[in-house]
């Protein structure tokens, strides 16, 4: 079955000459820093259909929303975006999309890391692949640096995301050192310095899961939800496959 549409953005043709040059100022930035914040991607209507799909349990988020139709028609509709397409290479798939949620009963920090770890259908050995875990049931393993340089990450703001509301803190251009040791992770961030995603609804943050960042606990009284999409190659190595594809 199709998965349903998903309102973006109508673009007109001053509109799409305005984005062919804003996504190739982004994609160098992309390239450079690691992460890009794209405005306006989604409409209200459209993030208003969203969050009618997403659990109002008061859990702080999950990790198989993929699997449902109108996301898997989310993620393909958010990598048509003309200034979202330039990002993510043509023959990428989406392979998992989280949802986070932080608000006064569900709150939380998170510790300068990198994201290592990907959603695999089961486990092989090889030497390059490490740190096996499973999440909510879902089988992870943490590849090469290789494979994890391909990978793009595609943050999407349900919610206008200001400095109280617990924001992605980035180092920028750390996407391009490898994985970081605990120590050298906070070296690197003391040397380069961080910034401050704020994000308004509707709009994106792309970012390589190599990118060092963390996050603080809200400080406001508002709701903060997001969806965290990763798109990747098609074919893993080494006897691996995806967890789930769309």
């Amino acid at each position: 079955m199709t998965p349903p549409s998903v309102p973006l953005p109508s673009v007109s043709d001053t509109d799409s000459r305005h984005a062919s040059r804003a996504s190739a100022a982004e994609a160098r930035e992309f390239l450079q820093a690691g992460f890009a914040l794209i405005a306006n991607v989604l409409t209200e209507e459209a993030c208003a259909q969203v969050t009618r799909h997403l659990p109002s349990s008061g859990d702080p988020g999950g990790r198989h929303l993929l699997e449902a139709p109108w996301c898997a028609g989310l993620a393909a509709a958010i990598r048509r975006h003309p200034r979202v397409a330039p990002l993510i290479p043509p023959h990428h798939v989406a392979v998992q999309c989280l949802w986070f949620e932080k608000s006064r009963s569900t709150n939380w920090s998170v510790s300068l890391h990198q994201d290592l770890g990907i959603p695999v259908a089961a486990r092989e050995e090889h030497p390059e692949l490490s740190g096996w875990s499973e999440k909510e049931g879902v089988l992870h393993v943490q590849p090469s640096v290789e494979l994890l340089q391909q990978l793009v990450a595609i943050r999407l703001h349900l919610d206008d995301c200001g400095v109280d509301d617990g924001p992605l803190r980035v180092v920028p251009g750390s996407h391009r050192s490898g994985r970081f040791a605990p120590e050298a992770a906070l070296r690197c961030r003391s040397e380069r310095g961080e910034v401050i995603c704020v994000a308004a609804r509707g709009s994106i943050m792309a970012m390589r899961p190599l990118l060092l960042h963390a996050s603080s606990k809200a400080r406001g009284e508002s709701q903060r939800r997001v969806l965290h999409f990763l798109y990747g190659p098609r074919r893993l190595p080494h006897g691996l496959r995806w967890r789930y594809v769309a």
